[in-house]
């Protein structure tokens, strides 16, 4: 198990709490304390309920871990979500699985609409920073993901890591509409 640094855990605290231009002040008032008492927890990092980690996790967008840790949290496989179906599961060999819907709830994200025209051509696979997310509206799409084929259906979604190289194409004759929202 990693041992936490508190003086360290101090210092990420108020570093996020800063990059999210966010004042001492307002993160007090949101936790129900004291600025004094707040301020002792960006100070010395002894001490800070696992609560405060929790709400800033939540407030902020990133992962408790990562905030405990200082090891940025990875998707290192991805969930298929199929319309009607619950949620089905697919694992890239050697890695566990772990859900980051969460990532989704606490960020505002511009997403991108896009559409493919059926035109038979390959599927260039990219990659780039941030986990990924996309969601059929309409027809059908084969998204290549590494060596792996996926065909999703109007009303199903993927989330994977985008370093992860992918790409898409219209999986029938008819276009497809989705939608891409990536998040950092």
């Amino acid at each position: 198990m990693t041992q936490i640094d508190f003086a360290e855990l101090g210092q990420r605290i108020k570093g996020l709490r800063e990059a999210c231009d966010v004042t001492c002040h307002e993160m007090a008032e949101d936790l129900g304390i004291t600025v004094d008492q707040y301020r002792i927890y960006e100070e010395t990092g002894a001490d800070v309920p696992i609560s405060v980690i929790f709400h800033m996790s939540q407030k902020f967008g990133i992962d408790m871990t990562e905030i405990l840790t200082g090891v940025r949290a990875k998707l290192d496989t991805y969930q298929v979500v199929r319309r009607g179906e619950g949620r089905e599961v697919d694992r890239l060999p050697g890695y566990a699985f772990e859900d980051l819907a969460w990532l989704y709830s606490n960020k505002v994200m511009q997403p991108l609409l896009v559409t493919l025209d059926p035109d038979g051509a390959e599927t260039s696979l990219v990659t780039h920073s941030g986990q990924e997310f996309n969601m059929v509206l309409e027809g059908t799409m084969e998204f290549r993901l590494a060596d792996q084929s996926i065909i999703l259906g109007e009303g199903d979604c993927i989330y994977f890591n985008s370093m992860l190289a992918h790409g898409q194409s219209c999986a029938s004759r008819e276009r497809t509409r989705f939608v891409t929202v990536i998040a950092e």
